[in-house]
């Protein structure tokens, strides 16, 4: 086995690519990386989901034009097309991005899957343990899969599927079974039947997106309900293929047991932090009971050196929030005398389902459980001009701000364009202006979508 030590050892190309930069090229860097260049949002996650959306988006507004006295006929989407479109434009990005890493005089890249062999030594895969002085880990994490026999591995032949591998199916399913509550559930429930597959989503909770604020999660379970076959309180006990397609065993809180039949399955039950792949325990680096590396707010674990950041550390598994730690590690590497912390105190996130959903802060069941004092007002989309060309009639924006210094504690929005319509709030929240000055301090362009913001703000 050889043995190499570098100035500098990054293991992940997602976020942690980026730590890579200019300013470093003084240094000998090691690179490691087992799948696709570009991590999980280029290639399986953020941007190809979103890409898919959007077609999916125009058949469904299309279906719902009558109600503007638009009658659109014969809408069909192109599966293969779209799929084509999608990954022509992703993995040429993904190739140019291991090349240019690949050339560099100063990266050596290692493709094969790591592990820590002892204290920050790493078996790197490919006959060589590397060492190093300082270490990035951002190795992200990997779906959950379900504990019933044959949805227990990925195997898109049959039709079993992951939210790594539904995007590059052959063909679209005409029956598909979604397994999962949350938002990779609730945003391709909205891809798949929008482009033409015929949904079935089981979910065994009460309310479908049960972690966003309450108002949120019962509207848009009643949505969903409208348009979709779901079951809720249902787990999935069994599953067979009989060659050609799946039938599903559920047990339905205080029902009856049932059967649905479909051509493919997708689990959509949550992720997994990377840290029992890399078997981190055996460099000594600490983890949570969740298995996310312990970080403090510089991004540093306990052992001197090593940095981790996204989704292998991360209470929130956001690219934008992988982005923001990965400025702070890259700053702290250039500038240990001089460190910077992360500022995880409003991380929004948002939904990419129909209607779209999208909220940072507290919720305010999270607020009554802690017994802080709040106030809440909400502004239909309905309501206001655009709103009304539109004909909407389920949308609305949640402001929750501090009654005494009149602070925003949390937005929730539900709605067309709700992740870009929410951006005035967060940076008020951010910049820590009142609500009431956020309101009445500026001009809102009439009659454009942003006034349900700002009518929820004259609203408290």
């Amino acid at each position: 086995m050889e043995h190499r030590h570098h100035d500098l050892v990054v293991i992940g190309t997602g976020s942690g690519n980026s730590v890579v930069t200019p300013r470093l090229d003084h240094l000998d860097i090691g690179l490691v990386e087992k799948g696709r260049f570009g991590g999980t949002c280029l290639n399986v996650g953020c941007i190809p989901t979103k890409m898919f959306v959007l077609p999916a988006d125009r058949v469904v507004e299309a279906r719902e034009a009558d109600r503007l006295g638009v009658h659109v006929d014969g809408v069909r989407a192109d599966w293969p097309a779209i799929r084509d479109r999608i990954f022509a434009r992703i993995d040429p990005i993904s190739a140019d991005g291991e090349a240019y890493r690949e050339k560099a005089d100063n990266v050596t890249v290692y493709r094969q899957e790591a592990r820590f062999t002892g204290p920050m030594s790493l078996d790197t895969g490919t006959g060589v343990t590397v060492t190093a002085d300082r270490w990035v880990i951002a190795a992200g994490g990997r779906p959950r899969l379900l504990d019933v026999d044959g949805l227990d591995r990925v195997d898109p032949e049959r039709g079993v599927h992951t939210s790594d591998t539904v995007m590059r199916m052959e063909s679209l399913p005409e029956r598909v079974v979604i397994v999962g509550g949350g938002f990779i559930a609730a945003e391709f429930a909205h891809i798949l039947e929008g482009l033409g597959s015929h949904v079935t989503w089981v979910h065994r909770g009460e309310r479908l997106l049960q972690r966003q604020d309450e108002s949120v999660s019962r509207a848009y379970t009643q949505i969903a309900q409208a348009r979709h076959d779901v079951r809720l309180r249902t787990t999935v006990t069994g599953a067979r293929h009989d060659g050609h397609r799946w039938t599903l065993s559920t047990t339905t809180e205080g029902g009856e047991p049932a059967r649905i039949e479909a051509d493919a399955v997708l689990l959509a039950v949550g992720r997994i932090v990377n840290t029992d792949l890399l078997d981190v325990a055996a460099a000594g680096l600490p983890c949570h009971q969740d298995g996310r590396l312990v970080v403090d707010s510089f991004q540093q674990t306990p052992v001197g050196g090593v940095f981790a950041l996204g989704d292998i550390s991360s209470e929130w598994q956001l690219k934008h929030v992988a982005n923001h730690e990965m400025r702070v590690v890259k700053h702290n590497l250039l500038f240990p005398e001089n460190p910077v912390e992360s500022d995880h105190r409003f991380v929004p996130h948002a939904v990419f389902t129909h209607p779209q959903i999208a909220a940072f802060g507290k919720t305010e069941q999270e607020l009554r459980e802690a017994g802080t004092r709040y106030l809440a007002y909400e502004q239909q989309v309905g309501d206001v001009a655009y709103g009304w060309a539109l004909e909407d009639t389920t949308g609305f924006c949640k402001v929750i701000i501090d009654p005494d210094t009149r602070l925003l504690l949390g937005a929730h929005l539900m709605g067309p364009q709700a992740s870009t319509v929410i951006q005035p709030l967060i940076q008020a929240a951010h910049f820590g202006q009142r609500a009431d000055d956020v309101a009445k301090g500026q001009y809102w362009i009439h009659p454009a979508l942003a006034e349900v913001v700002e009518n929820a703000l004259l609203g408290l």
